[in-house]
């Protein structure tokens, strides 16, 4: 599945809200265990969908969910998230 802008913007988003909320350790560690079954892990996004709508449109919520079922997506979204986390820090 080829990323666009638009997605790397809405990675950095959920991201935002990850740090923000600081959930880092927590969502890096589910990430990183869900990473070799990441469709299994886009189909449990399916289920959380009441729960996550509230951050996001639902239009953004099904691209996420999409994304999320490619392994390489889901590194980005760690890299995006440990990278907030350190400028965090560093301010």
């Amino acid at each position: 599945m080829q990323i666009t802008e638009e997605d790397k913007k809405l990675m950095e988003k959920l991201a935002s809200i990850v740090v923000s909320r600081r959930l880092t350790a927590m969502a890096v560690f589910f990430l990183e265990s869900s990473k070799p079954l990441s469709f299994i892990g886009s189909q449990f996004l399916v289920f959380m969908q009441p729960f996550i709508k509230t951050f996001f449109e639902f239009k953004e919520y099904d691209r996420i969910t999409a994304l999320m079922e490619d392994k390489d997506n889901v590194e980005l979204l760690i890299q995006s998230i440990e990278k907030l986390e350190a400028d965090k820090k560093n301010k």
